[in-house]
């Protein structure tokens, strides 16, 4: 079977049994504090397991795209050195909300496997929870009970809370899991090992496939389990796994998952690749190489598809370090000098077209974003060897100090073990315990940063739906249904959950709302922001009421409200102009809107020209003066919104009904979830204050509307009269700045002229005072010339008339001292003179500092009453 094959019996399978198939969650989080990436398959049912939102479908099934990098399941730096890590993987997954449980589960399973995949049975291993004293856990017998049906017992083995207790995080749902692990060792070693005593144990041909997990706890933050009110089944079978036994492979990257990636590799680098290689193997580090490739192009293009671009910090720094990982194996190992890597996108857009569709319509934008990344980080990497060679220059003892080749790391993108293959090259080693130190202090840091300590929830009122009344009024009668304190960077907020709010969740780029609780006995509570957690709207507050358990009235700041719907909706129109303008590949890569502008982050590979952004301007103002109503259309199905040609935004949740925004059916049609005006008039006036580059092929537009707009246009105005009066009012100012720009040019070159002739009638000057002492003609002079450039041209026209010269110039600019040092090539050589240190010590008399060349050095400093005695100073550096 290929791989697609295996995927769609897996989903058939399920449908049989009376499954609904939902689509894979982007990759990217969003909207829960504990996650950067989705990494299994349950987390977009996370709120569904925690009682904060239905079910869709009491049983569903899904093919999810994960990525495991960072936090409690990092395995990227095991990613192409074994055969069955990755970066981005797909999870094969079914489950039951309060449906079925074990007995069908397991059954299922089994079947699949066995009937439909005819894996041989005797090849097949399953694990059930032993159970945990300390925790009062018993024995999950059922689950034993339950294998014992299909299976031999020899092969239904005891596993122990790290193997077989599955928990989400610290908190949270969790329960008892059975594994299913399968020996794909040939006969004659399974003859000689019994495979029951290598599951779990690490050997790479006796691997899980698929684990289910029987949600049946909710772990508090004391640390004790509680019963959920319904037990769920989440069950997780690596896809890549999978086709690697179904396929008789001994590596995941042997199969047609991966293989096509591997082949055109090994075909641009002209190298083999040697599945079987073994470390130590002369084709070892470019079968590593090779798979590191194939691996992470998928990791860097579906979050970038999902709207996650490579950056500096937070989860793009996660991206970033990936596809950095890939272009120095690229590098370093199979000799591409010129970016190569981006090169895999289109051929991984191809195979995944139809399972995955955003990667294959947004190929050419992810291939272009890679581009940009690779390019920079291979100038990265030169700059890199060049600051590893000035560290070479001052360490001592042939060793790379912990801390200098944690600054090549951390500032410079290298990477410690390139560090220690460029050392071992020059027979020097690298002070890895000292870098490792270095490292574990940022870490200690970071985390000290960004620590969060969350109290459990306390429960007033048991009641688990929310319900949402911002679109219709921005007051409501609501009750508190929860609230927890959070602690975090030394202060402490409440977290509050009502029945029924107008508080807009921050959410789709919009900030949360802010406003009041108010109470019967008058107490008023600040909500300052509102966010969503797990789908869960919450409202921050500094404190809790003193009776929670009393109906209060929920107010929004309607003022600050209106200024974001206005600058939301404007954001909506302005999409629309830009498609006209600009193109139909424009789309939003990201936004901001908030109560003083809008940002808007959108594909586009040139910058936007003046010209552009006028006509932009002009269409959304013509919409905004034609005052169209809005039409809002709530719960409407995806598919049917999606048929009518709606817009909807790459790396965004929808469920199976969504809300559709729509400014004339004709201009702008957007599925959005956040609050907008009543009619486009109530902007009043839209103004685009700014254009700039992000990233490789995105742009950035940034935008006021209303009283804002209104502001700017006044305030430019004052200035345009501003320069009217002081150009004494012409008819045409344009014309009247460039004569005067014209003016300044030609009067800013006859006083460099003017200046290099009194630098030239000072170079003569000079040139006679020089004193010859020791072989050494001495020049140390102070000059009144008003830059730094005219006393460079000075000094170099002086080294060209003097031998052996050794000169000294002292001046004062723009109030500061300044010292130039310039000494002949040949002294520097017979008499060890060297300019940059010497400036370094005359620098001192005027409270500086300054460095250079051993032939020319400059320094500045604060104090110039000691410039006399710097003069005076340089000739005891005569030898």
């Amino acid at each position: 079977m290929t791989a697609s094959e295996i995927r769609k019996a897996f989903l058939d399978f399920f449908v049989s049994k009376g499954h609904v198939i939902v689509p894979s969650a982007p990759i990217v989080v969003k909207n829960d504090p504990t996650l950067m990436f989705t990494n299994a398959g349950m987390n977009q049912f996370k709120d569904v397991f925690l009682g904060e939102a239905p079910a869709k479908s009491p049983r569903v099934a899904d093919t999810q795209r994960c990525l495991r990098v960072s936090g409690k399941h990092n395995d990227l730096e095991e990613v192409g050195v074994d055969t069955y890590h990755h970066t981005m993987f797909e999870m094969l997954g079914n489950w039951s909300f309060g449906n079925y449980f074990k007995k069908d589960a397991i059954a299922w399973s089994w079947e699949l496997l066995t009937e439909v995949y005819k894996l041989p049975k005797d090849r097949l291993y399953v694990t059930y929870f032993e159970g945990d004293q300390k925790e009062g856990l018993e024995k999950d017998t059922e689950t034993y009970d339950l294998w014992k049906q299909f299976v031999d017992e020899s092969h239904i083995l005891p596993g122990n809370k790290k193997d077989n207790f599955w928990e989400m995080g610290e908190t949270g749902p969790c329960g008892p899991c059975s594994e299913i692990h399968f020996d794909s060792r040939p006969d004659s070693e399974r003859a000689e090992v019994d495979g029951a005593t290598l599951v779990n144990a690490g050997h790479d041909q006796v691997i899980e496939i698929w684990n289910n997990v029987f949600m049946q706890f909710n772990r508090v933050k004391d640390g004790s389990l509680h019963q959920l009110p319904a037990k769920h089944v989440d069950t997780g079978m690596g896809f890549e796994r999978l086709v690697r036994v179904l396929q008789g492979k001994t590596s995941n990257y042997d199969t047609d998952v991966f293989l096509p990636l591997i082949d055109f590799i090994a075909e641009k680098s002209g190298k083999k690749y040697n599945s079987a290689a073994k470390p130590g193997d002369e084709d070892w580090a470019a079968a590593v190489a090779m798979r590191v490739l194939a691996d992470h192009v998928r990791a860097v293009s579906f979050t970038i598809v999902d709207g996650q671009l490579p950056a500096s910090n937070k989860a793009g720094y996660v991206v970033r370090r990936i596809l950095r990982r890939a272009v120095r194996y690229s590098y370093q190992t199979l000799g591409f000098k010129e970016p190569f890597f981006n090169q895999l996108v289109p051929l991984l857009a191809e195979q995944f077209k139809g399972v995955f569709d955003e990667l294959y319509s947004q190929k050419d934008f992810v291939q272009k974003v890679v581009l940009e990344e690779e390019t920079a980080f291979l100038r990265t990497l030169s700059a890199g060897i060049q600051k590893f060679n000035e560290v070479l220059n001052v360490s001592a003892d042939n060793v790379i100090g912990g801390q200098a080749a944690f600054e090549l790391s951390d500032t410079f993108g290298f990477p410690i073990d390139l560090t220690e293959l460029m050392a071992r090259e020059k027979g020097w080693t690298v002070d890895t315990t000292g870098f490792e130190a270095a490292l574990q202090e940022q870490k200690t840091r970071s985390r000290a940063a960004t620590a969060i300590d969350t109290g459990d929830w306390v429960v007033i009122k048991d009641d688990e739906s929310v319900e949402f009344t911002g679109y219709d009024e921005t007051e409501t009668v609501a009750h508190i249904v929860k609230y927890r304190k959070v602690s975090a960077k030394g202060k402490d907020q409440y977290q509050i959950v009502l029945d029924k709010t107008p508080f807009y969740a921050e959410s789709g780029g919009q900030v949360g709302d802010k406003g009041e609780l108010v109470f019967p006995d008058g107490e008023i509570i600040d909500v300052t922001d509102t966010k969503k957690e797990n789908g869960l709207i919450v409202h921050f507050t500094d404190k809790i009421p003193a009776n929670p358990a009393d109906a209060l009235t929920a107010i929004v700041d309607t003022q600050r409200r209106h200024s974001i719907e206005s600058n939301h909706t404007a954001t909506h129109l302005m999409h629309a102009a830009m498609k006209q303008v600009l193109g139909t590949h424009v789309n939003q890569k990201g936004s901001l809107v908030n109560k003083d502008y809008l940002r808007f982050d959108f594909s586009h590979f040139t910058k936007v020209t003046d010209e552009e952004i006028a006509k932009i301007e002009s269409i959304v103002n013509e919409k905004i003066r034609e005052n169209i109503a809005l039409k809002e259309e709530r719960s409407v199905l995806y598919a049917e919104a999606i048929q009518t040609g709606v817009t909807a935004l790459f790396g965004e949740k929808y469920g199976e009904y969504v809300r559709v925004i729509t400014f004339d059916d004709n201009f702008s049609k957007e599925l959005c979830g956040g609050t907008h005006v009543k009619a486009t008039g109530q902007i009043a006036y839209f103004k685009i204050i700014a254009e700039s580059a992000v990233a490789a092929g995105v742009r950035r537009i940034e935008a006021i509307t209303g009283a804002a707009a209104d502001a700017y246009i006044n305030q430019q105005s004052q200035l345009l009269n501003q320069v009217k009066e002081l150009l004494k009012n012409p008819k045409d100012i344009a014309k009247s700045i460039e004569s005067l720009l014209e003016e300044n040019a030609k009067l800013k070159k006859e006083i460099e002229k003017s200046i290099l002739e009194k630098s030239s009638g000072l170079k003569d000057e000079l040139a006679k005072k020089a004193q010859e002492i020791n072989g050494v003609n001495f020049i140390a002079e102070h000059v009144e010339l008003p830059n730094a450039d005219a006393i460079k041209n000075l000094a170099y026209n002086l080294k060209d008339i003097v031998p052996n010269l050794y000169l000294v110039l002292a001046a004062e600019i723009n109030g500061k001292p300044n010292i130039t040092v310039m000494i002949a090539d040949n002294l520097v050589k017979e008499k060890g003179l060297h300019a940059g240190n010497i400036v370094k010590e005359l620098a001192k008399e005027v409270k500086g500092g300054g460095g250079g060349q051993p032939f020319f050095a400059t320094a500045g400093g604060s104090d110039a009453t000691g410039l006399n005695n710097a003069l005076e100073k340089a000739k005891n550096f005569i030898p």
